[in-house]
């Protein structure tokens, strides 16, 4: 099975204790390099991003098999977690607080890293993302503290479905105070619209937490 053991970048020369670091999980056939370029519309902190550990059917790489991309197996998923967890237990300080953005299956995985270890994260950013529909650990306690988290997408994506698009709704009303932005004309992308409103939410989380 493969684990995530290389191909990372970052910039961690100024992390310091306590620190919150951003998380960048990409999506589907793509690789580690594809979202760093983010980081100059967000508040200046540390960051890394990991190359998901399979290889996908394009150039590229995948957090897990996509015999049903937006709706994966309990068994696959447990296993993409658990790789990503493995890394940052090996990798960073307990006590630096996660920011997670994740794009498409990458948000995915975001929001699987706030599902199990829901201390662990400062704040979360889901750009085109879907959720898993089965019960995880962490969503009691989430469902009981309701963080704020934000949730980017284009009105015109034709790759995340309907279904699972109201699937994550659902989710989010339930389980968080979810910050939900929409955008005409935006298709299965990030733009600029919407990372100034992902630079708006990160700014009041960090300010928040004093």
């Amino acid at each position: 099975m493969a684990q995530i053991t290389h191909h990372v970048s970052g910039n961690l020369g100024s992390l310091e204790p306590g620190k919150p670091l951003v998380l960048f999980l990409h999506g589907y056939g793509a690789d580690e390099r594809d979202l760093p370029e983010l980081i100059k519309f967000l508040p200046k902190l540390p960051w890394v991003s990991l190359r998901a550990p399979e290889p996908s059917q394009f150039p590229g790489y995948a957090w897990y098999s996509v015999e049903n991309p937006l709706d994966p197996g309990e068994t696959e998923i447990k296993e993409a977690t658990e790789k990503i967890w493995s890394w940052v237990d090996a990798n960073l300080p307990e006590d630096s607080p996660l920011i997670l953005l994740g794009f498409s299956q990458g948000a995915l995985m975001a929001t699987q890293l706030l599902r199990t270890r829901p201390s662990r994260v400062m704040a979360t950013v889901i750009l085109a993302g879907f959720i898993y529909g089965g019960e995880l650990p962490g969503d009691a306690t989430l469902l009981a503290n309701k963080p704020k988290v934000i949730y980017c997408r284009g009105l015109q994506d034709q790759v995340v479905s309907r279904e699972a698009t109201a699937r994550l709704n659902v989710w989010l009303q339930q389980h968080t105070r979810a910050v939900t932005r929409t955008y005409d004309g935006l298709g299965h992308s990030i733009d600029q619209r919407v990372m100034a409103d992902v630079a708006d939410y990160l700014e009041s989380a960090l300010a928040n937490r004093g």
